[in-house]
């Protein structure tokens, strides 16, 4: 692949995991606040975050434009995600 390729790859990347990251915020707040799935929500917390980490080491190998372009798909995903559940209140 090419560097292009990369970077165009660490944005769908980014985009991809972001909304995964970011859609699954909400149902974590909901595990805390509700008491009863404390050691559950604290996994799938756990889990949120490694998998944004492997996906920012993973662009950071390929160089400093995919890693880039990877957390501007985070930052994209981060909007949609807020404006989705906006619309929901």
């Amino acid at each position: 692949m090419t560097g292009h390729a990369y970077t165009l790859l660490g944005l769908i990347l980014g985009f991809g995991v972001g909304l995964l990251h970011f859609a699954s915020l909400k149902r974590v707040t909901a595990m805390y606040l509700s008491g009863t799935a404390t050691a559950r929500a604290v996994a799938l917390q756990l889990g949120r975050l490694a998998l944004v980490a492997v996906l920012l080491v993973f662009l950071a190998l390929k160089g400093a434009m995919p890693l880039l372009a990877g957390a501007l798909g985070l930052l994209l995903a981060r909007i949609v995600v807020l404006r989705l559940n906006r619309s929901e209140e």
